[in-house]
């Protein structure tokens, strides 16, 4: 079954972001910044604690330490400090759902720092030897070097579609600085063809081979919840 999964957990500080709290109720998994990217202890606890009484499994998101640039900037990263960040993140988050007594669900890279390990093996495989340690599947793009790194470490791997964002020809995610709202009717349609015909359009007209998983909707697309609730239809009528 193709779940709905949403990235979760970004406010900071006194600042708050996204739409956590609308889309508990419409989404199965939460993947929850653990404080590079975004996200702060407090922040952290909160939406464990939102998440799984919203019966949502929960899994890290940790990206690359840029809190100003909100991880959507490359850095340049050996496979040692990329494993680091990563085990550093995962370990924060392991701490808040062990206090409520829930399990790990997953492992996804957020942002730049899963661009680059869809391209890069050596990056890929340090984020795949941690999942490897908690036992737990690793989020990705369907036929790059996260499903390889995956294999490789002979964790779970989950092909993720995104109906929000953009994709070039060759498959590749089309990063924005700043979120824009995804027209509903635009959203309705990425999924279905995902989901049926096992397609994707890239931004050039080019369409290319799509398998997936789960589906996810960014928490701070402007409109994500409508979104959300587009993509739910799909899944509840694709999947009958």
């Amino acid at each position: 079954m193709v779940d709905l999964n949403s990235d979760m957990g970004e406010s900071f500080g006194i600042h708050s972001f996204g739409n956590d709290n609308e889309l508990i109720p419409i989404i199965d998994t939460a993947n929850v910044a653990c404080g590079f990217h975004a996200g702060d202890p407090s922040t952290m606890r909160e939406t464990v604690r939102l998440a799984l009484a919203g019966g949502v499994t929960v899994g890290a998101h940790p990206g690359l330490p840029d809190l100003v640039g909100f991880g959507r900037r490359e850095m340049k990263l050996d496979p040692s400090e990329a494993a680091d960040i990563v085990r550093y993140q995962v370990g924060a988050l392991v701490a808040f759902l062990r206090s409520e007594g829930a399990p790990l669900h997953h492992i996804k890279p957020h942002g730049s720092l899963y661009g680059l390990a869809a391209r890069d093996a050596d990056i890929a495989a340090a984020i795949a030897s941690v999942a490897a340690d908690y036992e737990v599947p690793l989020f990705g793009m369907a036929g790059t070097e996260h499903e390889r790194a995956a294999a490789k470490y002979d964790v779970p791997f989950v092909a993720e579609f995104y109906v929000d964002l953009n994709y070039r020809a060759d498959g590749s995610l089309v990063i924005t600085r700043r979120p824009h709202a995804t027209p509903i009717d635009e959203a309705r349609e990425r999924a279905r063809r995902a989901l049926e015909d096992g397609v994707a359009t890239a931004i050039t007209g080019e369409d290319f081979p799509m398998r997936v998983d789960s589906i996810c909707v960014h928490s701070d697309t402007p409109n994500a919840v409508q979104i959300a609730e587009a993509v739910r239809e799909v899944l509840s009528t694709s999947q009958r």
